[in-house]
C-alpha cells in the first residue's frame, strides 16, 4: 500500500525496451505495477518485435502503460535513447523483459535523491537462475556510493535493471546511450554520468536479473572483447584513463579471452594470457581457472 509521503510525488518514467520478449513479459509488467510507489507511466519501447509481446503488453488495462513502436529495428542503445524521448518524468528506471522487481524498489530509492548532486541511485539485486529456479545475491560486500568514476571502471556493479536516473543528469550527459555499443552500453554511459554526478545506493536486493539460455551478453563474448578495447583505445587516448585504469581494462580483456580459450578445452593456450595481464587479481583468477577443474570453479562462483 502506497504510503502518504509518497502520495502525488515525482513521475517516475519506467522504460522497457522490448524485442521478442514474451516469454517473461507479464511478470515483468506485473512487477511494475504492484509498485508501492505509485506515481510512475511506463514507456514500452517495441523495438520491431515479431512475436506475442505488443499483444501482451496491450492485454493490460492501466493508463500508465503506454505503447510505442519503433518505425525500424535498431540496436539496442539507440532503442534506449529513442524511449526516453518519451518520458515525462522527473526520474527515469529501466527494465527488461525478463527481469523484474521488489514490489517496494521505486519508494525505497527514491527517498535517496535527498541531494541535488545526486543523479543516479542503484541497488544491490539478485541474479535469478531460471533452469534451477535459485537466486543468489549480486554482492554480499558493500556497494559503493558518492564519487565513483574510478570504482565503475576498476569493479562494475551498477545493474541497469536496479537504477533510477534523474532526468536532468542523462539530459546533461553528453550523447546518452552511446548506439555503437550492444554489451556494455549501460557501463560506458555510467561512467560518463559519474564524471558530473555522485551516485548514491540501497545495500538491499531490490530487482532480479534473469539467467536463462536466450541472454544476450552470454552468448556474445567476441563482441564484448572488442567493445572493451575499443573503448579503452578512444579513451586512452585523450587522456580519460589514468595508467591503473587502462592497466585493469587490458587484463580484463585478456582475461575474456582466455576465458573463452578454456571453454574451448585450451588451457594451455590460455596460460600465455597471464604475461599479457597487467593486473595481479586477473593474473590470479586466470590461473585458478586453468588449474582447478571445472567443477570446482562452478563451485566456486555459487559460494
Amino acid at each position: 500500500m502506497q504510503t502518504n509521503k509518497f502520495k502525488d510525488q515525482s513521475l517516475v518514467s519506467v522504460i522497457m525496451n522490448c524485442y521478442n520478449g514474451e516469454t517473461y513479459l507479464t511478470e515483468s509488467i506485473k512487477s511494475v505495477i504492484n509498485q508501492t510507489y505509485k506515481n510512475w507511466e511506463l514507456i514500452f519501447w517495441d523495438n520491431r518485435s515479431t512475436d506475442k509481446s505488443a499483444e501482451i503488453f496491450k492485454s493490460f488495462d492501466d493508463p500508465r502503460l503506454k505503447y510505442f513502436q519503433s518505425e525500424e529495428h535498431t540496436t539496442l542503445y539507440l532503442a534506449r535513447d529513442l524511449a526516453i524521448k518519451k518520458t515525462k518524468g522527473e526520474f527515469i528506471a529501466f527494465l527488461d523483459t525478463d527481469d523484474w522487481w521488489y514490489h517496494q524498489k521505486l519508494e525505497k530509492q527514491l527517498t535517496r535523491f535527498n541531494k541535488d548532486n545526486i543523479g543516479l541511485v542503484f541497488s544491490n539485486l539478485f541474479f535469478y537462475y531460471q533452469k534451477s529456479g535459485k537466486k543468489k545475491i549480486f554482492s554480499k560486500k558493500k556497494l559503493y556510493t558518492g564519487s565513483v568514476r574510478n570504482k565503475i571502471i576498476k569493479d562494475y556493479q551498477v545493474g541497469l535493471q536496479s537504477v533510477i536516473i534523474r532526468k536532468k543528469a542523462y539530459v546533461n550527459a553528453p550523447n546518452g546511450f552511446d548506439s555503437k555499443y550492444n554489451i556494455i552500453g549501460d557501463f560506458d554511459f555510467f561512467v560518463r554520468l559519474s564524471e558530473s554526478w555522485n551516485f548514491d545506493c540501497v545495500q538491499e536486493p531490490l530487482a532480479y536479473y534473469r539467467i536463462h539460455d536466450k541472454n544476450f551478453s552470454d552468448k556474445n563474448i567476441d563482441l564484448e572483447i572488442n567493445e572493451l578495447k575499443y573503448w579503452h583505445d578512444k579513451y586512452i587516448a585523450n587522456n580519460f584513463l589514468n595508467k591503473s585504469e587502462s592497466n585493469y581494462l587490458i587484463s580484463n580483456i585478456e582475461y575474456l579471452k582466455c576465458k573463452k580459450l578454456i571453454s574451448k578445452g585450451k588451457r594451455l593456450n590460455a596460460l600465455f594470457g597471464i604475461f599479457l595481464m597487467k593486473n595481479i587479481s586477473f593474473k590470479i583468477k586466470l590461473l585458478l581457472r586453468i588449474l582447478l577443474p571445472n567443477f570446482l570453479i562452478i563451485w566456486f562462483q555459487k559460494f
